[in-house]
């Protein structure tokens, strides 16, 4: 078992807090990523668990066993750095071993693990060569492979394909989820890449300023983001968000914004009717706005003034009020800058936001 168990973790470096108070359980085999922009604390969370940084506070736990005051070497985990790590001065065959010949085993399962991780990572040909004569894509299939061949009960990985190009970030983010539904080992990714943590997390834990804003699957996170933040963070083009105002008719609550007239569904009127005065915001996905070029009821009226061609869709800003709103559309929809548009928000999709807090109304 190599469950994961953060309690209360907190680090500062000098006046700057690095993690809050941070408490996280990462189950045994899963595929844990810490998501977050740069200097939220992600990666010291990461060394905290490496043992790389010694933390201020809290207890950490790997399967069961306190490991809070253990060295990295007892703590039995491997590690795959951004910068990738590889011995400019040993063979592709000589990194790979290098981890296994520092715990003395026998040349024999030497030899054997490190051709399976070869063989797992498809550069076994590239053996006899050296770091200077591979890509950069190879060498981070050797950094990879090396943190395989150990058979460490936890692998983490701190933004591993930061350093590639578009192109080959695509081929080896394909290429780990293939391999690590093989390795039986529980893994802890790190990334600012939203792309990265959707496509490869079992559950994606959302940080910003040293906390956890939101822990959970990823289609969870994309759908019912726990703040207006992690909406924004995550999603490509991120989520729209419209100032609403509260006022009540005859049928309840009514929520108008944009120029529209929305119903909150019957949960969220009972938390609003227990805060008179509250300020609400509607968040929305590109995807999930209807857009028009005819009037259609209960719809934003605004003009286009950006069409994006993106060959699989096209992306319009479009300008609503003071407010500025991202809408896919078909890659054949003729919609022009300056053009009137109107567009339809899917009910069941609009996330109900706090506008003094940020966070969801739920």
């Amino acid at each position: 078992m190599a469950e994961i168990r953060l309690e209360n973790i907190h680090k500062t470096f000098g006046k700057t807090v690095a993690t809050r108070d941070v408490s996280l359980t990462i189950h045994d085999r899963e595929f844990m990523v810490l998501l977050g922009p740069s200097g939220c604390g992600k990666t010291t969370l990461l060394r905290g668990i490496a043992g790389l940084e010694q933390i201020d506070a809290g207890r950490i736990f790997i399967g069961g066993q306190d490991v809070t005051d253990l060295p990295p070497r007892q703590r039995r985990i491997a590690m795959v750095f951004q910068s990738y790590a590889v011995f400019p001065h040993l063979t592709v065959y000589e990194n790979i071993a290098f981890g296994l010949r520092m715990q003395r085993l026998p040349d024999a399962e030497v030899k054997e693990r490190a051709q399976s991780a070869a063989e797992l990572l498809q550069i076994a040909e590239l053996f006899q060569r050296y770091p200077a004569q591979l890509s950069g894509g190879q060498r981070q299939r050797v950094a990879v492979a090396r943190a395989i061949a150990v058979q460490a009960e936890v692998l983490l990985m701190d933004e591993p394909l930061s350093n590639l190009d578009a192109l080959l970030r695509l081929e080896m983010r394909a290429e780990l989820k293939r391999l690590l539904k093989e390795v039986k080992s529980t893994v802890v990714y790190v990334t600012h890449d939203q792309v990265e943590a959707l496509s490869l997390g079992d559950r994606i834990a959302v940080m910003k300023e040293g906390a956890i804003l939101q822990c959970h699957t990823p289609l969870k996170v994309y759908d019912f983001p726990a703040s207006d933040f992690v909406g924004g963070f995550i999603g490509n083009p991120p989520m729209n968000f419209l100032a609403g105002q509260v006022s009540a008719d005859g049928d309840g609550l009514t929520v108008t914004a944009g120029g529209a007239r929305f119903h909150p569904p019957a949960a969220v009127q009972a938390l609003l009717r227990a805060k008179p005065g509250a300020r609400v915001q509607l968040g929305i996905r590109a995807e999930n706005i209807e857009a028009s070029a005819s009037r259609l009821e209960g719809a934003l009226s605004g003009a286009v003034l950006v069409v994006e061609p993106l060959g699989s869709h096209n992306l319009l800003t479009v300008q609503v009020g003071d407010e500025r709103v991202k809408v896919n559309t078909h890659a054949d929809a003729a919609f022009q800058p300056g053009q009137p548009i109107w567009l339809k928000l899917a009910a069941d999709k609009i996330r109900w936001m706090d506008r003094e807090s940020g966070l969801a109304i739920e």
